[in-house]
């Protein structure tokens, strides 16, 4: 009797088979991966595959080719992305971010867009600077921090002005504040 309620269809399964889906009938075939292999079962469901893939290749490393770095510069707001070869070195990273800051009129507006002015460091808080002539490829990082060097004339100005003021101890006591 209650098979005379349910309505039977016939359908076919992905293999061609078919079957009854409601009530009895054959059940689906199970799925054989020798018989079909341009199906593939994945968690979605079944997936077709083409047959003619390109073995991977077992022997060499990926290498690569262009490396994303994002350069922070001294009082601006937001990273500079730059997309460079790893062959390439620290000074042309900081040439390469000092020319995109400028295309793209950023403010603060740099006061010195020579390269040579510059100092490319790991973080804010890094003392050492990056030898210029070191690769992208052997730095390990890929966010760098931009500022400008800082002058030796700049310091010895200073000094002079402690060396020929009356009180330099009152100049000592504004440090210790």
């Amino acid at each position: 009797m209650t098979s005379s309620l349910q309505p039977r269809t016939r359908r076919q399964d992905i293999f061609g088979k078919s079957f009854t889906a409601a009530g009895g009938g054959n059940p689906p075939a199970k799925f054989d991966s020798h018989s079909h292999p341009e199906l593939v079962r994945q968690r979605g469901g079944l997936i077709t595959v083409p047959r003619n893939l390109p073995p991977p290749v077992t022997g060499a490393p990926g290498r690569l080719t262009k490396l994303l770095l994002n350069v922070n510069i001294q009082t601006s707001l937001g990273p500079v992305q730059v997309m460079m070869s790893p062959e390439n070195t620290v000074r042309d990273l900081v040439q390469a971010a000092i020319e995109i800051y400028v295309k793209e009129k950023r403010r603060p507006f740099l006061c010195e867009t020579d390269p040579r002015r510059f100092e490319l460091h790991y973080s804010p808080f890094s003392l050492e600077s990056l030898k210029p002539e070191e690769k992208l490829a052997n730095l390990g990082s890929r966010n760098f921090f931009l500022c400008t060097k800082p002058s030796n004339a700049a310091c010895s100005d200073e000094a002079k002005k402690a060396a020929l003021s009356s009180f330099p101890f009152t100049r000592f006591m504004d440090f210790l504040l």
